[in-house]
């Protein structure tokens, strides 16, 4: 069985219920040989991701920058997965506010230097809330844990 990871920030109740749907889409009942843990940014830690197959971020856009949370999850894991988890498959939803480039960048680079590979694009949503979030992250989830299941990422 393959585990998925999800680390997602999430302070307000539409972030908790981003963070639900991609919890929801990665547990969809056609995906039986994925399993799936979810836990906030500040419980997270190296030992998660070296358990993992793959990993979903979820973070807020604070300031132009990925939440402090998601930030001190990558200062304490950084090193002590850098060189076994290359090459990890991994996806990111932020919710923002404004535009969300300047958090899509500090991400970018972070995974960058850590070698893990994304299995698509990340995913901003972007401005006044919109039911249909819940429904992109929930689909982002479910397309991880599917490809993951099916040995495509």
């Amino acid at each position: 069985m393959k585990h998925l990871l999800i680390v997602a920030h999430a302070p307000s109740d539409n972030t908790r219920r981003l963070r639900d749907a991609a919890a929801r889409g990665a547990q969809h009942a056609d995906i039986a040989d994925v399993s799936v843990t979810l836990k906030a940014p500040l419980d997270a830690g190296p030992e998660d991701v070296h358990h993992c197959d793959a990993i979903l971020l979820g973070t807020t856009e604070n300031l132009g920058y990925m939440s402090g949370a998601l930030k001190d999850f990558f200062d304490r894991s950084y090193y002590a997965v850098l060189e076994e988890k290359r090459g990890l498959p991994c996806v990111l939803y932020i919710r923002a506010g404004r535009d969300g480039t300047g958090t899509r960048r500090a991400v970018e680079g972070i995974v960058t230097g850590l070698g893990w590979k994304w299995a698509q694009a990340p995913l901003i949503c972007q401005g006044e809330w919109q039911a249909a979030f819940e429904d992109q992250v929930e689909e982002l989830g479910m397309a991880l844990a599917a490809g993951l299941e099916a040995g495509i990422i």
